[in-house]
């Protein structure tokens, strides 16, 4: 499988999503894909921002956005947080 199902909260619209994320990309490209995609759901509520940074909700840790997914320690079903 090449997509992995995520649960996402967005903290500054205080939204949370269950998203399938591409396991082949960066976490930086994801980063903006997700972004883009909660901009365009929100109708502009949400604003794109070059510095986000994808967050474990369990233990706070902070994902390398060099890495990719699959190589990140993301699980199916992991709870993010985008900051």
């Amino acid at each position: 499988m090449n997509k992995i199902l995520i649960q996402l909260y967005v903290p500054m619209i205080e939204q949370q999503y269950d998203i399938y994320i591409p396991i082949n990309k960066t976490l930086y490209k994801v980063t903006i894909m997700l972004q883009k995609a909660i901009a365009e759901l929100t109708n502009g509520g949400y604003i794109v921002q070059q510095n986000a940074l994808i967050y474990n909700k369990n233990d706070g840790k902070i994902y390398n956005p060099n890495l990719v997914v699959k190589d990140s320690g993301i699980k199916n079903g992991e709870k993010l947080i985008l900051l």
